[in-house]
């Protein structure tokens, strides 16, 4: 089994980055004429000069704000996009929202690499349990591992029961999915007294893959990999092993620039330091220059024992905004934005995001005004329909379900979205 995809993942440093850099600032001059928000946002910058690490620092950060409020000026893309490109083409909207487009070639969102270091391989049968609906979450693997030559099953998220018939029928021995479904379809295969047996390897994002929750995988015969990768972006790092021995840290993909800097700064964080993670992917149709991904991490020194000569990022070290991700769907303080219009018998709120029974759960903590009458909030027994409406609302906000519940106050901190999963 050969144990690159191909020589690039070798490359020296020096090497990479000047393939990076080669005909950047023609390029990104191209793609600024062509995209007029991306030209607005880097007026004023000589784009044929940024020829280097150096020279690209000279740009400004993309917030992801900034990108949100670009697109409800001139939607869908806020001229972020070459439009004439798009034609045969999907487009997406993930939560925000924000609309994205897919990309040309065989693998627009470069996820073969991450595929293939999970020891993923032409002709395996490969289960996709990300959801294809909206987001470009399912999308992302799927045309990964058909251009690697695999047989995809789209199965989407939900209807665990027909997932398990599905892995028996088809017998795939690869999972792609967030990292917990996976042994909520293997419950349930084994709850029916026929258990799974078929799946060996699967590569898991979208949420966090718990070392209690590797090492029960690894005893029930599956070897789990994970890649870091966003709606944007596409597939920006992955993890790697030598004779199924998953190395500390994610290697960065080939292709890609990343830079941590301080949050909220255009200024890199002094080694070892844990920073934002800022993406430059120059994708001529939708080139993304230093965008900040409000994801926290920092870069390992130590190269990779598998041999990849990429920087390595320590993984997934928390958010340097409140969005956070649950059950592989960002959840962000603007959704809730609108609770208030909805149910004005609220006076503050707090979206607790925890672990329960090795699953993400959300509870939506409330507090009421001083005016909210009994009308607004009913005593028993239509209290319980109450909540029942409020849940909805927060189903509606989010795209996922959660618990709500009273309280008496809520801390003055500004935390509107707490997550207190422990990811050690």
């Amino acid at each position: 089994m050969n144990a690159y995809f191909d020589e690039s993942e070798t490359s020296e440093p020096s090497v990479r980055e000047a393939e990076l850099f080669a005909g950047f600032g023609e390029l990104l001059k191209d793609c600024a004429t062509h995209c007029p928000g991306l030209a607005a946002h880097l007026a004023e910058h000589d784009l044929h000069g940024i020829n280097s690490m150096e020279a690209l620092r000279s740009l400004p950060v993309l917030r992801k704000s900034d990108l949100m409020a670009a697109q409800q000026a001139a939607p869908p893309f806020g001229g972020f996009v070459r439009e004439s490109a798009l034609q045969g083409r999907r487009i997406f909207m993930s939560p925000g929202p924000v609309w994205e487009p897919q990309l040309g070639g065989s693998d627009p969102w470069l996820g073969a690499r991450a595929l293939f270091a999970a020891g993923i391989r032409a002709g395996d049968r490969v289960h996709n349990a990300f959801s294809y609906h909206l987001t470009p979450g399912g999308f992302i693997l799927d045309e990964a591992a058909r251009a690697m030559g695999c047989v995809v099953f789209p199965a989407g998220v939900g209807n665990t029961e027909a997932q398990v018939m599905a892995l028996r029928q088809t017998q795939a021995s690869v999972y792609v999915g967030t990292p917990d479904y996976l042994q909520i379809l293997l419950d349930h295969a084994s709850a029916e007294n026929q258990p799974l047996s078929g799946i060996k390897r699967a590569l898991v994002s979208g949420g966090a893959l718990f070392p209690a929750m590797r090492a029960g995988y690894e005893e029930q015969g599956i070897h789990v990999q994970q890649c870091y990768a966003t709606a944007d972006l596409g597939v920006i790092g992955y993890e790697s092993s030598t004779d199924d021995q998953v190395h500390p840290g994610m290697v960065v993909n080939e292709g890609i620039i990343v830079e941590i800097l301080v949050p909220g700064t255009a200024i890199p964080v002094a080694p070892g330091e844990v920073g934002e993670v800022v993406v430059t992917r120059l994708d001529k149709d939708y080139p993304l220059v230093r965008f900040g991904t409000g994801d926290l991490s920092k870069f390992i020194d130590e190269p990779s024992p598998c041999g990849r000569t990429n920087k390595r990022l320590a993984g997934w070290m928390g958010r340097a905004d409140q969005r956070v991700k649950v059950k592989g769907m960002f959840v962000d303080p603007v959704q809730l934005g609108g609770l208030r219009k909805l149910h004005p018998e609220l006076d503050g709120w707090r979206l607790v995001i925890s672990r329960v029974n090795d699953r993400d759960a959300m509870t939506l903590q409330v507090t009421l005004s001083d005016s909210a009458s009994g009308d607004a909030v009913p005593s028993a027994p239509n209290h319980g329909a109450w909540l029942d409406s409020l849940s909805k609302t927060l189903k509606q906000a989010t795209n996922l379900g959660g618990e709500v519940c009273v309280i008496e106050s809520l801390p003055a901190d500004g935390i509107v979205v707490d997550d207190q999963r422990n990811y050690d």
